[in-house]
């Protein structure tokens, strides 16, 4: 089973780094350039396994995002991708179910990234 990811940033550049990354680890990746309502039709359409959404703590967009997909999808885990420093404290106050830092490691966004997929897709290496 192909597990889908659905990866938002709003720098391309990383976007494309991300999608690149999870690609090869077997990944079937949804890259989205905004923060927006329109990301809930996307999610509608697409059923991602787990959703990443680069935030910025001082910039509610995304976290009010977060908020509505829970409300609306509250088993599917949304991570935040953060370079805020204190992410690590506020991930859970603001709805996601796990966080990833930047600048980022690859193999610590793999673990982060399986450890939320549902039990029955999870490989066991």
């Amino acid at each position: 089973m192909e597990e889908t990811i659905m990866v938002q940033d709003t720098d391309e550049s990383i976007l494309d780094v991300l999608k690149t990354a999870l690609e090869m680890e077997g990944f079937k990746v949804i890259p989205i350039l905004h923060c927006d309502d329109d990301v809930i039709n996307i999610v509608d359409k697409n059923r991602p396994h787990v959703v990443v959404l680069d935030i910025r703590l001082a910039d509610k967009d995304c976290i009010n995002l977060c908020q509505k997909i829970k409300a609306k999808y509250p088993h599917l885990p949304v991570i935040a991708l953060s370079c805020n420093v204190n992410i690590r404290d506020r991930y859970a106050k603001e709805g996601f179910d796990g966080y990833i830092e930047k600048p980022f490691d690859l193999d610590l966004l793999y673990r982060t990234i399986r450890l939320h997929l549902p039990l029955n897709s999870r490989s066991l290496d």
